[in-house]
């Protein structure tokens, strides 16, 4: 079976959805499946490419530049640039190259029903979430309201559009806001992932609660009296400008580009051009610029500030369309689990199960499996939470493709249950199959794709592949090493890789899979010796009917 790999995409998460491509690309069973590497670009355009276009330290990194000197993504390049080792494919022609796609994209337009619509439309098969599950899992406004019905759970929230807040007296706003929801206030961009978009506003100050405000909209204001930076602009120097412009390039933190001057409707593509026009209406008079991304949000969503264990918890679901929760893992030592936290601090701790009681982490499971069921969600999502110091379970946040790199909190998960990575994907796209054919859309197509593929699988239960052990030492490097060398024996398809620990010349000791993400050789030995937690046993237990298909 010929998968297509989308990753990158028009959304801000597509340093994310870069790094979920190499993992998927490396990761797939090559004895399952042949991959096929498809780069969403910033402009939505589909574009073969090799696998070492996946091989850069990021995404920005491998897209050609031009000669500026800034370093941008391919919406701040010529529209009608042709990149002839990036052909451009049309989605009439995915069945030519590819019978299912692999999506690795998070975020607007990327998980919110939009490229599901699309393949849909030209009856292709694609892994996650359908429509109505895509589209509830994007809008955390509706989330909010939907999962309140669902289970009844109280959190206070408000919400306001662009408008309105450009029209109200901000001081008189924000006081009304601290009055309903308390301090700290939580502040989301409500179509965005990855906690992009997501600031706590934790003192009562006017000033910094406006700027996360515009940070939610993804918007700025030049005024003298100004939230941003950029209201000192005409006080720096070339140098400063330049290196300002090229910070607003960043997806996760900037406006980035392109970006729209409210007053005038000039778009700015290139930070290049930034300066230039910029310096330009300060020298015309202009006494207010506001600039807003090109895909602002209309709408920010607060919410009340929780105190409580936070946690993520996965889900999956059998061939009858029972959802069951895996173990939930708690975040810990960090302040809030944003996208810096996330992704590029090495402090933030995670521990599986949380921290509590049997009964607490059961409830967990209970009320993030039934929002999974209750909001239209199949084959498999991500959903946050806190459990509070009384025992409440909050949710919020589902998310209907989890990140994707090798240590994704979803992938431990599913280890906890006795699934590698690989099998972790395999998983992926056979369940997505059969959820594909509930649509009633193309169904003897995708019944014959979804046999063929058991069959494959059922081949292996008969005819094992041969066994091969990866035996490492007790050093970290080691371990490190080794736990490469399993995941690439694994996604080659020729054999089923087996961890073996040798603690000394005459004591060695088989590694069960749930013990693949301990990340140092202490972690591993503590993992060998002591008892499991019962929920982990609880709910490998539960699922030994899905992973027994594919491990």
């Amino acid at each position: 079976m010929k998968i297509g790999i989308f990753f990158g995409g028009p959304a801000r998460e597509r340093e994310v959805s870069y790094a979920g491509g190499r993992t998927a690309l490396a990761n797939l069973d090559k004895g399952l499946f042949e991959p096929v590497l498809v780069f969403v670009d910033g402009r939505g355009r589909f574009r073969l490419v090799e696998p070492d276009f996946l091989l850069g330290n990021s995404l920005r990194d491998v897209l050609p530049q031009d000669e500026t000197g800034f370093s941008v993504y391919d919406e701040s390049r010529p529209v009608d640039r042709v990149d002839a080792a990036m052909p451009e494919l049309r989605p009439e022609q995915f069945r030519e190259h590819f019978d299912m796609v692999f999506l690795a994209m998070h975020g607007p337009d990327c998980e919110d029903g939009a490229i599901q619509g699309l393949l849909e439309w030209y009856k292709m098969p694609y892994t996650g979430p359908g429509l109505a599950g895509s589209a509830v899992g994007i809008n955390k406004i509706l989330q909010n309201e939907l999962i309140a019905l669902a289970n009844g759970q109280q959190k206070k929230t408000a919400t306001i559009n662009r408008d309105a807040y450009e029209q109200t007296d901000k001081a008189q706003f924000f006081q009304s806001l601290t009055a309903h929801l308390g301090l700290p206030i939580v502040i989301k961009a409500p179509h965005q992932g990855s906690s992009i978009g997501v600031s706590i506003v934790r003192e009562n100050d006017l000033a910094q609660f406006c700027r996360a405000v515009e940070q939610c909209f993804f918007t700025t204001t030049i005024q003298p009296d100004g939230w941003s930076k950029l209201g000192e602009w005409s006080s720096l120097s070339a140098a400063e400008k330049e290196s300002l412009a090229q910070q607003m390039t960043s997806l996760d933190a900037g406006i980035s580009f392109p970006i729209v001057i409210e007053q005038t409707g000039d778009h700015i593509s290139h930070p290049a051009e930034f300066a230039q026009i910029l310096d330009q209406l300060l020298t015309d008079g202009l006494p207010t610029i506001t600039l807003s991304a090109v895909n602002a949000e209309d709408e920010v969503l607060f919410e009340e500030f929780i105190s409580g264990q936070e946690f993520s918890c996965g889900v999956i679901q059998d061939d009858d369309q029972v959802a069951i929760a895996l173990p939930p893992t708690e975040i810990y030592n960090v302040t809030s689990f944003d996208f810096e936290s996330k992704y590029k601090l090495s402090t933030t701790k995670k521990r599986i199960p949380v921290e509590t009681s049997l009964e607490n982490n059961r409830k967990i499971q209970l009320a993030v499996s039934d929002v999974f069921t209750r909001l239209g969600i199949n084959v498999y999502a991500r959903i946050d939470g806190f459990l509070t110091p009384a025992g409440d379970v909050l949710l919020h946040d589902p998310n209907t493709i989890p990140g994707m790199s090798p240590s994704s909190l979803i992938f431990k998960q599913m280890a906890e249950i006795g699934l590698n990575l690989t099998d972790a994907l395999t998983y992926l796209i056979r369940q997505s199959l059969r959820e594909r054919i509930r649509t009633g859309k193309d169904t003897a197509h995708l019944k014959r794709m979804l046999a063929d593929l058991d069959q494959r699988l059922a081949d292996r239960k008969q005819t094992p592949l041969p066994d091969q052990s990866v035996v490492f030492g007790p050093t970290d490097d080691q371990w490190v090493a080794a736990k490469q060398q399993y995941n690439e024996l694994a996604a080659s398809g020729t054999a089923r890789p087996q961890l073996v620990y040798q603690k000394s010349q005459t004591e060695s000791v088989n590694v069960p899979v749930y013990l693949l993400f301990r990340d140092t050789i202490a972690e591993l030995e503590a993992g060998l010796t002591q008892p499991r937690h019962p929920l982990l046993i609880e709910t490998a237990e539960l699922t030994a009917h899905i992973t027994e298909r594919y491990v």
